[in-house]
């Protein structure tokens, strides 16, 4: 699942009959940080999700279309959920300190040799 931002919805005339009386929706997906991830994706919407909704999407068809309650249709992606808040635990997100356990080096002695 990704996340994503609802930017618009499309109509359709003419559609496959498993479609028929759903909403479609474009959504851009987004990283963590909010910023735009990639192209805008198609999506049936499951959730009567609304513009600018951030929402939870899945873009493996059968997933998609499960989700729906179908039988295999040509669906690609598809709306899940409405989120109402993201946390995000920062120490899992930032790497791990890097630990210096090297042993100092040692000194080298100088030994004169005496001939």
């Amino acid at each position: 699942m990704q996340i994503a931002r609802v930017i618009g919805d499309i109509s359709a005339t003419r559609k496959d009959a498993s479609h028929e009386g759903r909403k479609i929706l474009l959504v851009q997906p987004l990283d963590l940080d909010g910023s735009d991830r990639g192209a805008p994706v198609v999506a049936v919407d499951t959730v009567n999700a609304g513009l600018n909704d951030k929402v939870l999407l899945v873009q493996d068809g059968f997933a998609a279309f499960s989700a729906l309650g179908l039988k295999p249709s040509p669906i690609d992606a598809a709306v899940l959920g409405v989120i109402d808040q993201v946390e995000l635990i920062s120490d899992f997100f930032d790497p791990p300190p890097v630990l210096a356990h090297a042993a100092p080096a040692a000194k080298k002695k100088n030994k004169k040799h005496h001939t």
